[in-house]
């Protein structure tokens, strides 16, 4: 049934499945976020990806961190040191493409993720020294390819005046899609 005046379609927004309580993380296990799904969850319809799973990677798997070499930050695993990151990279821009018919007005990621983190993601140099410069893959590709969506990760919103300013973003970007 298409959306009337009466009852329009709700604002869609993505959202990192393990923050939904999904066991898609590399453990087996979630990162299910109360706060987020109890305050913002009656106001949108929820849209969730996990990139690792979408990709293939299965769950529970090996970890995977971002690494800094000489041909640029690469996505490793961390037990075996396999390189991810053309797969990766091939799975993101698709699954990003794909994310352009779900009438997004938002995305909530998950923090510190080598995927989805946003800012401030570890990159590890040759000798495993981390500093907080990255941004996960799928999260770079969401963001070149829809760089006025508001994105936000789950920390953020744990502060009620950021979740209210996210909130707001949202609703703007989805009024001016929709005209």
């Amino acid at each position: 049934m298409a959306p009337s005046h009466d009852h329009p379609r709700p604002i869609r927004v993505g959202i990192s499945a393990c923050l939904l309580g999904e066991e898609v993380r590399y453990d087996g296990g979630h990162k299910r976020d109360a706060v987020i799904i109890d305050t913002l969850g009656g106001l949108v319809e929820w849209v969730p990806v996990c990139p690792e799973v979408e990709a293939g990677f299965g769950t529970p798997r090996e970890p995977m961190n971002l690494v800094r070499t000489e041909g640029g930050v690469r996505v490793i695993t961390v037990d075996t040191a396999r390189d991810l990151t053309e797969s990766f990279d091939a799975y993101a821009q698709k699954r990003v493409s794909e994310l352009a018919f779900e009438d997004l007005s938002g995305y909530v990621l998950k923090k510190d993720s080598p995927s989805c983190g946003f800012e401030g993601v570890k990159v590890y140099d040759a000798h495993g020294v981390p500093e907080p410069s990255g941004r996960g893959r799928f999260a770079a590709a969401l963001m070149d390819r829809f760089p006025d969506l508001p994105v936000e990760d789950e920390s953020r919103l744990s502060d009620p005046r950021l979740r209210q300013l996210f909130l707001e973003r949202v609703l703007a970007y989805s009024r001016q899609k929709r005209g």
